[in-house]
């Protein structure tokens, strides 16, 4: 199923691929990514879509916050699905998608990896990380008020 013949959500999704997933998870070209598994950014936190970009490095910056030991891997993915703008970051944080960032709760065809994506530095991979740390901080103080 090519990427271009699924319709989104939402009218305002301009995007039509190619589409990329960040991970550290080593996966054979047409597997599946899916919904179902543990936040990154909130372990705590069972996910109920699965998310991708547009963007090959934001898919980077995603696999180099992932969380595992493996190598950094960005997969070129087809949604099988219908997909949303990543509520997010959509208009929450940033007017628009200028991320490019996607969910759906459909599984992702994995087609292809990238592998010349601009890396983070490991100083900005730090910066990143406490970000994360400090967002999850004010998460959890909002929900103990």
């Amino acid at each position: 199923m090519k990427s271009e013949t699924i319709k989104s959500n939402m009218p305002d999704v301009l995007d039509n691929g190619p589409f990329y997933h960040g991970t550290r998870a080593d996966l054979p070209i047409g597997g599946l990514l899916a919904a179902g598994f543990n936040s990154n950014y909130h372990p705590e936190v069972i996910m109920n879509h699965i998310y991708f970009t547009a963007l090959a490095n934001g898919a980077g910056l995603a696999a180099a916050l992932a969380k595992g030991d493996g190598d950094e891997r960005v997969y070129i993915v087809e949604p099988t699905g219908s997909f949303e703008n990543d509520p997010n970051v959509t208009d929450k944080k940033f007017p628009g998608n200028p991320t490019r960032s996607y969910r759906s709760q459909a599984p992702l065809k994995i087609v292809g990896e990238v592998t010349d994506w601009v890396r983070i530095t490991p100083e900005e991979l730090q910066l990143w990380r406490e970000r994360l740390a400090n967002l999850r901080a004010d998460s959890n103080a909002k929900i103990i008020n």
